[in-house]
């Protein structure tokens, strides 16, 4: 008996030896961490500088024109920036489960970085939709890499706060990019942010190491049909879930955070009040979506996946109709409301960055979850056009906005019907 107890003792103190990162371990976390945070970041700030800036970007390279063409140029320059995402999330989880997760967001970070430099000498708007899906083609890589890097290096009973915190970051960028709306006037100057993420991406090729969950998994196995493996009998239902659940959500949120700071605009009719509410929403928005995301780890493991999903688009929607339908000019009551929306938007953010990748192995993880996560920009960006091009005959950015948030109710009825979603890694 005696001999049991101690065999049992010597098991936990080594499962609790085992259990404790070394200090290269805790290295490799460190730089893995900081590397992830500032590339979401940044990418984050590439993201909405366009937004906070368009009616100034545009009426500097086309000078005076109508309201109508106005509209349409800003349509296309948002929905492009989309596209390329999109395109991009595609392509990147399929060159991350090739190459490795490192090198992936590295090389996907110094592209949306570069592009985001180049962007500030754009001398046409076409030059400009160029340059914009391009940097959308390496943003949409970094959302897909750095959640599969740290997903596949963190232990799993902190997975999910580490996640909700890292990708707290693209909020931060937002916040950032609403506040340089503020501190920096020459737009031009403000995308030139981008040389940052560059320098970042270059140190990181001396520092960022392979997760060994992938150098197995590439060994022990032929990669090169991920694309194919990901859409067979055993990965399709979560696929589908996946996709519907993560585009549902994103359709919804970028269709207010792209036009939430035009619609600010058409309903502020003082043009320098309204510069300033911009870049006030903007950082409204981002800061409440950062508290959430930060504290979406908590609440999953607190409450589960699915409760955590449905009450973010039950919220999403209801908030979207409060903000833009009870609200024809902005007071403090409507940034606290605008603040509240977010706050879910951010909560919904971290919890699918643990919810996706551990739907599927290491073999095809980061080609399923790019795929997941970006299908839905395919509609995404078509709306995001649809609410510019069409915002007249559907009576103003409040009306479109609120119309194409119905998307919300779509993944709220997938995701209850969804089973109860939990965070363990599919090895």
């Amino acid at each position: 008996m005696k001999q049991v107890e101690v065999n049992i003792e010597e098991r936990i103190i080594i499962a609790e030896t085992l259990y404790q990162p070394s200090a290269a371990t805790k290295r490799s976390l460190a730089i893995a961490f900081i590397v992830c945070y500032i590339s979401i970041m940044f990418s984050g700030i590439s993201s909405m500088l366009m937004s906070v800036y368009l009616p100034v970007a545009v009426k500097d390279l086309l000078g005076s024109i109508s309201d109508e063409r106005m509209n349409y140029i800003s349509a296309y320059i948002n929905s492009i920036f989309i596209f390329g995402s999109m395109f991009g999330g595609f392509a990147w989880g399929f060159v991350c489960d090739k190459i490795g997760r490192s090198k992936a967001v590295i090389f996907s970070t110094a592209l949306y970085a570069l592009f985001t430099a180049l962007t500030a000498f754009s001398s046409s708007w076409l030059i400009v939709g160029v340059y914009r899906f391009i940097t959308g083609f390496g943003v949409g890589g970094v959302i897909v890499t750095t959640n599969i890097l740290i997903a596949e290096i963190w232990p799993e009973k902190k997975r999910a706060i580490a996640l909700g915190i890292v990708s707290a970051a693209m909020p931060v960028g937002f916040i950032v990019a609403g506040a340089l709306n503020n501190l920096v006037p020459e737009w031009r100057n403000a995308f030139l942010a981008g040389i940052i993420p560059l320098i970042t991406a270059v140190i990181a090729m001396f520092m960022l190491a392979e997760p060994e969950s992938w150098k197995q998994a590439n060994h022990a196995q032929d990669n090169n049909n991920a694309g194919k493996q990901i859409f067979s009998g055993g990965y399709r239902k979560n696929l589908v879930s996946g996709s519907i659940i993560f585009g549902a959500m994103l359709i919804g949120l970028w269709a207010i955070f792209s036009w939430a700071p035009t619609w600010v605009q058409s309903i502020t009719p003082d043009n320098n009040k309204a510069d300033e509410l911009r870049g006030i929403t903007m950082m409204i928005l981002a800061l409440s979506g950062l508290i959430g995301s930060v504290v979406s780890g908590w609440i999953v493991n607190r409450i589960g996946m699915r409760k955590t999903m449905m009450l973010c688009f039950a919220a999403g929607f209801i908030m979207t109709a409060v903000v833009f339908k009870l609200n024809s000019s902005i007071t403090t009551v409507t940034l606290i409301e605008m603040g509240i929306m977010a706050f879910f938007f951010g909560i919904s953010q971290g919890a699918l960055s643990v919810y996706i990748p551990a739907l599927f192995p290491t073999k095809v993880r980061a080609s399923a979850t790019g795929f997941c996560f970006n299908i839905g920009r395919l509609f995404t960006a078509t709306v995001v056009f649809f609410i510019g091009a069409l915002v007249s005959f559907l009576g103003g950015y409040g009306n479109a906005i609120f119309i194409f948030s119905f998307i919300f109710i779509i993944g709220l009825i997938t995701t209850f019907r969804a089973p109860a979603l939990k965070g363990e890694m599919i090895k």
